[in-house]
C-alpha cells in the first residue's frame, strides 16, 4: 500500500532575522512548516515567542508547537498570527480540554504533544475532541537530540486503537532512520536539523519525502 506521509519542516530559532530567513527558505520547497516555541522553563532552551510571530505573521502555512508552561496564555496570539494548528504539551498543563475548546472556538485545530515517557492512554478522555497527537521521539528542546526508538511501539499501538486521529512524530529524524519511522503508521513527520542544518535543505527535504513514502 502506497504511503502519503507529509514531511513538515520544523523551524527552531530564537533570532527573529533567522526565523524570517528560514521561513523564506522553506517556501522554496514546501507550503507547510511547524514553528517551535520554547520558554526556557518547560524546556531549558528559548526560542521565538508568540508576540514576535504576531508581528511578522508568517506568509506560509504553519502550525505552532509550543513547548511552554501555561500554554493557554499563548494561543490567542498564535491564532491571530495565522497558526492553523497549535500543538501544546500534555505535561505542561492540567487544562487540556479547555485549551482544545478555546482553540476550536478561535478557528484553529488542536494537537497535543507527548514527551517520550508520557503514557498515550492518558489521552483517552480527550479523543473525542482532539485533532492530532504529536509523539516526541527526543527529549524536547534542542535541534539534533538523539532519537528514542521505543516511541515507535507506542505509535503503532495508539494508531491501531485510534485510527481516526492524525499522528505525527518530532525529533531525531534523519535519512538513515526515516524509513523505519514511516513504517509505524504516521501521517506526518517533523524534521528540523536534517533539513535546515544540511548543506542543501531543498535536496534534503525531497530525499526525506522520497524515503518516507518508498
Amino acid at each position: 500500500m502506497s504511503r502519503n506521509i507529509k514531511i513538515v519542516p520544523a523551524v527552531l530559532t530564537e533570532d527573529l532575522s533567522k526565523l524570517k530567513s528560514m521561513l523564506k527558505q522553506a517556501k522554496t520547497f514546501t507550503n507547510r512548516v511547524q514553528i517551535d516555541l520554547m520558554d526556557g522553563l518547560f524546556v531549558p532552551s528559548l526560542s521565538i515567542n508568540s508576540e514576535a510571530l504576531k508581528i511578522i505573521r508568517p506568509d506560509i502555512g504553519w502550525e505552532a508547537h509550543i513547548m511552554v508552561n501555561n500554554p493557554e496564555r499563548e494561543i490567542e496570539n498564535l491564532v491571530k498570527a495565522g497558526a492553523k494548528r497549535i500543538i501544546f504539551h500534555y505535561e505542561a498543563t492540567d487544562n487540556h480540554r479547555q485549551i482544545i475548546q478555546s482553540l476550536h472556538t478561535l478557528g484553529a485545530k488542536a494537537g497535543i504533544a507527548l514527551n517520550p515517557e508520557t503514557r498515550p492512554d492518558l489521552l483517552k478522555p480527550l479523543l473525542g475532541v482532539l485533532d492530532s497527537v504529536l509523539f516526541m521521539s527526543v527529549n524536547p528542546g534542542y535541534y539534533g537530540a538523539p532519537f528514542i526508538p521505543e516511541v515507535l511501539d507506542k505509535i503503532m499501538e495508539f494508531k491501531n486503537k485510534n485510527p481516526q486521529i492524525e499522528l505525527g512524530i518530532d525529533g531525531g529524524v534523519k535519512e538513515n532512520n526515516i524509513s523505519l519511522i514511516a513504517a509505524s503508521g504516521l501521517d506526518y513527520i517533523c524534521v528540523g536539523s536534517a533539513i535546515f542544518l544540511s548543506k542543501n535543505p531543498v535536496k534534503s527535504y525531497h530525499n526525506l519525502v522520497r524515503l518516507a513514502n518508498a
